[in-house]
């Protein structure tokens, strides 16, 4: 990185259900000690009281859970107001930067490229495997291959602070699910690029998508919205029957298949506005990157 530019100043933002204190405590330490300038730390508790947090990491109790989205533009907001922050890194409660030299590579990673708007971690469990469904990519194609991607994942990345203002909040009505693909489709519009980098680790507990309560009844339905939101109108109807027998394909338990229906069709009855969708240049750069807006 050229010495002459400017340091990009982070800020990191931690969501928390108040139910993982030694591992929250254990993320705040890897977070502390990595090199270069300490960043500013924002631990949000969703509707909790907060544990005793170490010194120079701030804490909000949020008096209700906003869900993953809506908690991290809170965080973000509190970022915005402290000033001086150029690129806010998301981080889970359970997850853990097993380098000390993370958070200076996401620093030259922006510095280094004016494009840049969001950059992916890799996220590997205690094993140091990384699941197929961390990897944003058809397939799960190379979990060891950096480059540009379509979207990105919820648990660890970073964003520079002019892609939010650009290009808005998350959507703070998805509550859980697809909000990283909604913002990911608005950046990448906006021209922004968006990088998956291994060398990038969080390493988080091995667990599945589905421990969630609301994850098939917040699947089916965000997965529409996202689709009314910012699909051109005829790839719609395509982009759902894509995943509706994707769905299928995978076979999940039957009440998770009822409930995954039941949210798909409160996401065909129910608006979520806005409809502001992506160009046709867009389509086809997300196609060249091997993941076209319909599958």
């Amino acid at each position: 990185m050229d010495p002459s530019r400017r340091s990009v100043s982070l800020g990191v933002v931690v969501l928390t259900m108040g139910d993982r204190e030694r591992e929250l405590e254990a993320l705040l330490e890897s977070v502390a000690a990595q090199e270069g300038d300490a960043a500013a730390v924002v631990v949000l508790g969703q509707g909790v009281g907060l544990p005793e947090l170490p010194a120079g990491v701030a804490g909000v109790e949020l008096a209700e859970n906003l869900g993953i989205p809506g908690g991290r533009n809170a965080g973000v907001r509190w970022l915005r107001e402290r000033g001086g922050v150029d690129v806010v890194v998301v981080l889970d409660d359970d997850g853990l930067l097993p380098r000390t030299d993370t958070l200076r590579l996401v620093r030259e990673a922006f510095a280094g490229n004016p494009r840049l708007g969001v950059v992916g971690f890799r996220i590997v469990d205690e094993e140091g495997r990384t699941l197929r469904r961390h990897v944003p990519r058809l397939g799960g194609a190379d979990p060891a291959e950096s480059g540009p991607v379509t979207t990105y994942l919820g648990g660890a990345h970073a964003i520079r602070m002019s892609v939010i203002e650009e290009v808005g909040d998350f959507p703070a009505e998805f509550f859980y699910a697809h909000e990283e693909t909604d913002f990911a489709w608005r950046a990448l519009d906006a021209g922004w690029e968006i990088h998956y980098r291994t060398d990038l680790l969080l390493r988080h507990p091995r667990t599945e998508a589905s421990r969630h309560a609301v994850y098939y009844r917040n699947t089916g339905r965000n997965r529409v919205w996202l689709a009314k939101r910012r699909l051109p109108a005829v790839l719609v109807p395509v982009y759902l029957a894509s995943w509706a027998a994707y769905t299928l394909v995978q076979r999940p338990p039957l009440h998770g298949l009822r409930a995954w229906w039941a949210g798909f069709f409160e996401g065909v009855r129910v608006p979520c506005p806005p409809r502001r969708p992506m160009r046709w240049r867009t389509v086809w750069r997300m196609a060249r990157l091997g993941r076209p807006p319909v599958i």
